[in-house]
């Protein structure tokens, strides 16, 4: 009896571990984005970005490309204010300014960040539809340290994880090194 009730909390335990998280998400549109938006998708990008941070600022063009490539493909992208303590009007201007082709999400709980263990900005998390993180780390290799800075990136390990994914097969580096600012998940 007692292995069957272990077991069965065991189960439980697994199932909640591996379940989709629950959220409802503005936009700087006043666009409310929840994890349902996941169903049929073949993979969740989620960018981790701020206002005041010109590291995430220069990869805003080319996460736009790649959700030019990758949209029709089935891969849902979208940006998440990740400091908390900045102004909405600020966030919103700083969208309009930056020409974000993707949703900008506030996330005042982190709900995000804490989902993927984000922990820098920028960043980007690949995600499958069920929420399992497939990719966590840099979008290129612009900046490869504090000091190591390219004009233009030579490896877009973005795109290599969203192409393993839609390929069917494991991504090669799951994890990668971001450089930027701290995320202060609370």
């Amino acid at each position: 009896m007692f292995r069957v009730v272990l077991a069965g909390a065991l189960l439980c335990a697994l199932a909640f571990a591996h379940a989709r998280p629950q959220f409802a998400l503005r936009d700087t549109r006043n666009v409310l984005h929840s994890s349902e938006e996941w169903n049929g998708k073949r993979a969740i990008v989620v960018f981790f970005t701020t206002t005041d941070c010109p590291l995430s600022n220069n990869e805003v063009p080319e996460m736009n490309r790649t959700r030019r490539d990758y949209e029709a493909r089935g891969v849902a992208f979208y940006a998440v204010q990740a400091d908390t303590t900045i102004a909405a009007a600020d966030v919103v201007q700083h969208a309009k300014e930056y020409q974000f082709s993707l949703p900008v999400l506030f996330d005042p709980h982190q709900i995000l960040a804490k989902m993927t263990g984000a922990t820098t900005i920028p960043s980007a998390a690949v995600l499958a539809p069920d929420g399992t993180l497939l990719y966590l780390g840099r979008v290129d290799n612009r900046v490869e340290d504090f000091n190591i800075r390219r004009p233009e990136p030579t490896k877009f390990d973005l795109r290599e994880a969203l192409d393993a994914v839609l390929a069917g097969k494991p991504v090669t580096h799951p994890r990668t090194n971001a450089f930027g600012c701290a995320i202060s998940v609370k």
